[in-house]
């Protein structure tokens, strides 16, 4: 824990001008922007509960568990020390802590618990909250809210799952999940040879028994390359079955009659940054695995999973943008350069302006995304929810790792030594890019919707026209995303650009229907004006950036 009265007076020199540690965050009430959204978006109802959230997840205590718990990496005990397999992951105290906190506090089922009254927002405001803290925690909270859509196609799975997913009960026990006062549920679908292309999966499953067998149980055998949160107690899993394709299924880390199912974990990945979160590679060996869904039809199943978990890297993403600009504005209003604090400087003000309004636009695009999923009875808003979020899980994941680096870089030295919280989230920040889907991914995904449900793309066209004469260069962006989406059908080589016309011109219709005027005009003119190129700090001078920052500071 880290000394809260530090020594200043040294034998050679004082220090000062130096930040003072940031200390206790309330990530709800010091959010002026995220309440302002959150209640345009209709989760007004849940202030109360995100108030309670935020103020715990805000601590300082908290942050400090989850650099703990990222400096300690888990580590794989494959046998115990009789030599028996046990494919076990330990992890540090603090992983333990935080993931007490998350569940404890409904960060991966929030949405189930309130279906029909916002769960979706309410889900997203929580982790744009949590994600500011800690990412690595994050990865199984998402995979089990996500589950849900898929268990539901297979009533039994569901009925015996649910319960244990709703609990708000953390188990770490390595016990038959039957057994646990709350249970966890991962993904497994990529392999080596095909990656995002799951149609290449070589795993494949037999029926449990004769040709005439169960039916619903089989045995997989084969591998899967990027396995997190193996301690899950379960996990969606592809695999071929014969003459039929890929198919869905649930695969307990312990089978029915209590043993041990066959989850050999072969190694854990050194990645680039989520360390407190276990990565790995497994094998399976005749393992005991549930089908769900419809034979043949595991894409089809696992695609509603995959759905939720692109929200929660939009709204994560969102949440590490948000992060590092408290970190920046924090640091630029504490330290002075030249006779002025730095915030005061005009150039740094622009950069912190415009960090902040790319702060608020990706908070306003995934929280849009998240209202339409909790309306999908409305033809409309379903739609909005099919295109949208392969828009926002696009464009927020994209401006993510670059608003993150040019926070650091307002930091100057101290932001680049692990001291600091931003190395820490530099490293977080292109994971949600990559995962459920890299941009390609996300581009070809927007174009399916053009060529195959028109209907998807000429919802998104009314949602964005609702904005139309709010602003003159939205304006002229709704004409040219027109055409666009018009001409260029068939053109895979240009989807990136218009999936990325696509977020800009939702988030200017958004900020112009929702947030001040001195928002909305610097993100119209910079962002859908002739001459925006994506680096931090080029808003036009005439923009208030006073009243920007302002907005954005911790209340």
């Amino acid at each position: 824990m880290r000394s809260r009265k530090p020594i200043s007076e040294l034998p050679t020199h004082d220090v000062f001008n130096m930040p003072p540690y940031i200390g206790d965050q309330d990530l709800w009430k010091n959010d002026q922007v995220l309440q302002e959204w959150s209640s345009a978006m209709g989760g007004e109802s849940h202030a109360e509960y995100f108030a309670e959230v935020g103020t715990v997840v805000g601590l300082d205590d908290t942050f400090e568990k989850a650099r703990q718990a990222n400096k300690n990496n888990p580590e794989l005990q494959a046998f115990d020390r009789n030599g028996m397999r046990i494919n076990h992951v330990e992890f540090h105290p603090a992983y333990h802590d935080l993931m007490d906190l998350a569940i404890s506090n409904q960060l991966h089922n929030f949405a189930w618990h309130n279906e029909g009254r916002e769960g979706h927002l309410g889900q997203s405001v929580l982790t744009y909250m949590f994600s500011q803290p800690e990412g690595g925690v994050m990865c199984p909270m998402a995979m089990t809210y996500s589950v849900v859509p898929s268990l539901r196609s297979a009533p039994q799975i569901e009925a015996e799952w649910m319960p244990r997913l709703l609990s708000k009960e953390y188990d770490p026990r390595d016990i038959p999940a039957k057994e646990k006062k709350g249970a966890l549920i991962g993904m497994f679908m990529t392999e080596k040879q095909g990656g995002s292309d799951v149609r290449s999966n070589t795993t494949f499953a037999i029926p449990l028994g004769d040709n005439e067998g169960i039916g619903e149980d089989y045995l997989l055998t084969g591998h899967k390359f990027f396995c997190s949160a193996p301690m899950c107690d379960a996990f969606l899993v592809l695999a071929n079955t014969e003459g039929k394709g890929i198919s869905c299924f649930l695969v307990p880390r312990w089978q029915p009659d209590g043993t041990r199912n066959n989850l050999f974990i072969q190694r854990l990945k050194e990645k680039l940054g989520n360390h407190s979160n276990a990565s790995s590679e497994i094998e399976f060996q005749d393992t005991f695995g549930t089908m769900v869904g419809d034979e043949g039809r595991g894409i089809k199943t696992i695609i509603e999973m995959v759905i939720g978990n692109r929200l929660y890297c939009a709204m994560s993403s969102a949440g590490i943008m948000r992060q590092a600009l408290v970190q920046a504005l924090h640091h630029t209003a504490h330290r002075s350069v030249f006779q002025k604090r730095l915030i005061q400087q005009p150039l740094m003000k622009n950069v912190l302006a415009d960090m902040a309004i790319e702060v608020e636009g990706a908070l306003a695009l995934g929280l849009r995304v998240a209202h339409a999923m909790d309306n999908m009875n409305d033809p409309i808003e379903a739609a909005i929810a099919r295109v949208g979020t392969a828009v926002a899980k696009y464009w927020n994941t994209k401006r993510c790792p670059s608003l993150v680096f040019e926070a650091l870089e307002c930091h100057g030295g101290p932001g680049y030594i692990e001291d600091s919280i931003m190395p820490r989230l530099y490293r977080e920040a292109p994971l949600n890019s990559i995962w459920e889907g890299s941009g390609n991914v996300m581009g070809l995904d927007v174009l399916r919707a053009m060529t195959r449900e028109p209907e998807a793309i000429k919802a998104f066209m009314m949602e964005v026209e609702k904005a139309r004469g709010n602003n003159m260069y939205l304006d002229k962006a709704l004409d040219e995303l027109k055409i666009e989406l018009e001409d260029n059908v068939s053109e895979e080589g240009n989807m990136r650009f218009v999936t990325e016309r696509m977020a800009l011109t939702l988030q200017g219709a958004l900020l112009t229907n929702h947030a001040p005027q001195f928002v909305s005009e610097a993100f119209c003119q910079s962002r859908l004006g002739s001459y925006y190129l994506g680096s931090f700090g080029t808003l036009p001078s005439s923009c208030d950036f006073d009243k920007i920052i302002e907005r954005a500071m911790v209340k």
